[in-house]
């Protein structure tokens, strides 16, 4: 069984040159595969043949897919990535690391919640929270952090209940909520901290006027299905109150982007049958959510 959960970065061109700073930043990190555009699709995609296309690696444990899709999306603090550290000297390296070329969104100093702690956005516009504490208090090194805010903000509990109502093994670690007499409505989440199938996940939610930013395709979630039943699943749920975008892409209620990926696709695309690529991706170019034995039949010429 493939791993559930991996995280989609948009970038313009610097999806290689974005991993492979990435990967020099953070422990246990690596490049893992890139794959190159070929002819077809360039008028849907635009990428030029030869051309990279998507830059697959590892960061602290957990799966990225950097692409090169061009100017459409930018990076915003909706969704940044929080990463613990367990010595100062790490913490302070990391940040001024990621710092170089960025800007400062929360300063790096002590809070209540952390002796160490800032929050970022790099030079390619990705945010980060970067924090001094305990791995074991939160289950993993970097984890996914949502910013609900504008419209959103006030339903972050409800996108927590839908989360944990469609993925299996799911539970609800705990949930801050601001107190009366502060700047944000008494009764919002704070901070909240949940696992979908063991994976976990952060909320926070903030009606600061400040935030002109919304959830987009910049940073989207994929979910990495073994089968078609999986697919349909989490695509019929996903999409009931949600928006259908192309090639396994879709928007939940809330803004959130997600992928509903084909792991057969994915092994399909890196076969070294140039004919059999091209084949498969003019098929699924066309596709909105991914069907597989048509995948297969085109991989496969039939």
């Amino acid at each position: 069984m493939s791993r559930l959960f991996s995280y989609g970065l948009w970038f313009d061109h610097q999806a290689e040159e974005a991993a492979n700073f990435y990967t020099s930043v953070f422990p246990n990190s690596k490049v893992d595969d890139i794959l190159y555009y070929g002819k077809e699709g360039f008028e849907i995609h635009g990428g030029k043949e030869g051309t990279v296309m998507l830059s697959e690696f590892t960061l602290c444990g957990e799966k990225f897919v950097a692409i090169n899709g061009g100017p459409l999306f930018k990076f915003n603090p909706s969704l940044s990535f929080f990463v613990v550290f367990e010595t100062i000297q790490e913490t302070d390296n990391v940040w001024s690391t990621l710092l170089d070329g960025g800007n400062v969104l929360m300063p790096y100093q002590k809070y209540d919640f952390s002796e160490k702690y800032g929050w970022l956005v790099d030079k390619f516009g990705l945010s980060w929270q970067i924090s001094f504490g305990k791995i074991s208090d939160v289950g993993q090194q970097l984890t996914p952090s949502l910013l609900f805010v504008g419209k959103q903000a006030g339903r972050a509990e409800d996108a927590i209940a839908l989360y944990t109502s469609i993925f299996r093994n799911s539970k609800v670690d705990g949930i801050m909520k601001h107190p009366s007499g502060g700047s944000e409505p008494e009764g919002n989440v704070a901070h909240a901290q949940f696992g979908l199938s063991g994976q976990k996940f952060m909320i926070m939610e903030s009606t600061n006027a400040g935030h002109k930013f919304e959830f987009n395709e910049a940073v989207s979630i994929i979910i990495n299905c073994d089968t078609q039943e999986e697919i349909d699943y989490y695509w019929n749920k996903f999409t009931a109150e949600g928006q259908e975008s192309n090639c396994g892409w879709l928007k939940d209620k809330f803004g959130v982007s997600w992928q509903v990926d084909s792991t057969e696709l994915t092994r399909m695309l890196k076969d070294k049958d140039e004919k059999k690529v091209q084949r498969v991706t003019k098929a699924f170019l066309q596709m909105k959510k991914y069907d597989v034995e048509k995948l297969k039949a085109a991989f496969e010429g039939r």
